[in-house]
């Protein structure tokens, strides 16, 4: 994994040689913060947990994360870069974790920066910290989850525009497949899909989290999907290397 390891350094500090990682970071924490406590409504709950915040973030990332993938691949195939990287002395799928874990790391900053929510509440209140941190653990989750079908999307594309409203729309799909309405529609129609759609809902896997269960097959869920979209993303590159 050392290979990997190196490549996702070289993309983590060329996410910080630019403003696009700073941008990124603020607009994250300044809508974090508002819809936490307008839309949230935050104080007027009376209770001192984090519910209000977990609950936007999905929907926050259904947006900033495709806008952090959709240049991981096009960008380098529109510059002509990929050639090179792919012909490293390192294993194609190496390249592949690399870039993925770089993003994630990422995303994990972002998410370490809400840290003034967490005392807030600390500050208000005696909250469940275990909840807490399970919910944090499932924020992570999903980014990895959205993050490794941006990617994927990302290599199909040299144009980054594309590549972020496909993996919006696709993101999307993930995550309100479990909603009632999409499954009391199923249910009244095709109800193995509607079964099909709860086991495949991101926003069902993250719900577990959001109240302190850190369950094993959430687990092994998010690690599956995001497994199964970096092997389709390693296999697109694969195909198209010589786009």
């Amino acid at each position: 994994m050392l290979p990997a390891l190196t490549v996702a350094r070289r993309e983590l500090s060329g996410y910080f040689a630019t403003p696009v990682a700073y941008v990124f970071i603020v607009i994250f924490l300044v809508l974090a913060g508002a819809l936490t406590f307008t839309l949230g409504n935050f104080f007027g709950r009376g209770q001192a947990d984090l519910q209000p915040f977990f609950s936007f973030v999905p929907w926050l990332f259904l947006f900033l994360v495709p806008a952090l993938t959709m240049r991981l691949w096009a960008e380098e195939r529109r510059l002509g870069t990929i050639e090179l990287l792919l012909t490293l002395p390192l294993p194609q799928w190496q390249a592949v974790v690399g870039k993925f874990l770089a993003a994630w790391a990422f995303c994990g900053i972002a998410l370490a920066l809400t840290f003034p929510l967490w005392i807030t509440v600390n500050i208000l209140g005696e909250p469940d910290n275990g909840v807490i941190l399970a919910g944090y653990v499932g924020c992570l989750m999903v980014a990895g989850a959205y993050l490794a079908l941006g990617a994927a999307v990302s290599a199909l594309t040299k144009n980054q525009v594309v590549a972020f409203v496909l993996a919006v729309a696709l993101c999307f799909v993930f995550a309100a497949a479990g909603s009632p309405v999409v499954t009391e529609f199923l249910t009244q129609r095709l109800p193995v899909l509607a079964e099909i759609a709860r086991a495949l809902s991101i926003s069902d896997r993250f719900t577990g989290f959001t109240r302190g269960v850190v369950a094993a097959r959430d687990l092994v869920f998010f690690a599956s999907f995001i497994g199964f979209f970096l092997f389709v993303n390693a296999v697109v590159l694969d195909h198209r290397k010589a786009d």
